[in-house]
This record gives C-alpha cells, structure tokens and sequence, in this order.
C-alpha cells in the first residue's frame, strides 16, 4: 500500500524514532508498504518518520531502474558501527522535501548493523550512492533532515519553499 509522505516542515520529521524490539508482521506490512511508497515516488530511500511512523525502520534500494536487478533493503534499527575518513559529496534531496537538492558532505563509506526482517543481525559495508543513502535515512530516524547540514539561508530559503508547496497542495484538496 502506498502511503502519504510527509512534506517538511512538519515536527513528526524532526522527532527521534524509538527502537524497534521484535520483527512482527505489522513491522514487515510496514516494510513491504515503505518499499511500495518509496518506488512509487520514485526514490532509493524511505525513512519511517516520513510516512508517520516514528519507529528505527529505513529501506532502500539504490539501484536505478535498468542498471541490474533490484535490491530492496529494510533496515530495523540501524546503526553506523564505523565511517571511513575519506568524505564524498552528492547533491541530496530528499523526498519529504520535494524538488530541492544541495551537496551535502559525508563519509564515503560505512558499515552498518541492523536487525533485518529475518530477525537476525545483519552487518555490510556501504559505499557510494548506499553509503550517501543509508546516512540519510538514519538522520531521518534522529529527527535530521539534509537541509540541517545547510547554511541557515539555504535552510530557511528551502523551507518556505515547503511551506508554500503545502499550502497549494491544501488549497487544491
């Protein structure tokens, strides 16, 4: 089922998520219906918060349509257990900030731990575009959005932006 996302500002984005404790089948409807949304978008990463749900659940996929099979991936409470030095920057969006992008600096690679929808732990090394992708979606997960990393003009530029895509869309029911 494909759900509504949240359109920044909204404070449920800027919420810290709680833990997830077990994998249920309400958790994997959860996952399956973040993976339908964030396809649907289209994006290669979902954060619970942004469908409403403040629960440490991320999925992603960052293989692009036509460049391999897919790669869906939900992530349960994940973690970065360690970050390369070396930085990369890419030009993010976001999309509970449609339409808007800006370089954002991160580490270009890390290794995360999640709780994976078999229940077990699970660990990998990210890279490229999944390292840029999975850092933004556990930002998600602490209440931070990609514009946090901004200058306060460029933050608060985009946000009225936001705010006047919200009222439209209200506008026009």
């Amino acid at each position: 089922m494909i759900r509504p996302i949240l359109i920044h500002p909204d404070p449920r984005l800027k919420k810290v998520c709680d833990p997830v404790a077990a994998i249920t089948a309400d958790l994997a409807v959860l996952a399956r219906d973040m993976l339908d949304t964030m396809y649907d978008a289209p994006g290669i990463g979902l954060a619970a918060p942004q469908i409403g749900v403040t629960k440490r659940l991320i999925v992603m996929d960052c293989i692009k349509t036509g460049e391999g099979e897919p790669r869906p991936i939900a992530l349960f409470n994940p973690e970065i257990i360690w970050a390369s030095e070396t930085l990369s920057t890419y030009d993010e969006g976001c999309l509970s900030i449609p339409d808007q992008y800006a370089e954002v600096q991160r580490p270009a690679e890390v290794r995360v731990r999640w709780l994976g929808l078999d229940g077990a732990l699970h660990e990998e090394q990210f890279g490229g575009l999944w390292a840029t992708c999975v850092q933004h979606e556990i930002d998600h997960l602490n209440g931070k959005l990609f514009i946090d990393y901004l200058g306060p003009l460029k933050r608060q530029m985009i946000t009225r932006k936001m705010e006047k895509l919200k009222r439209e869309r209200a506008r026009l029911g």
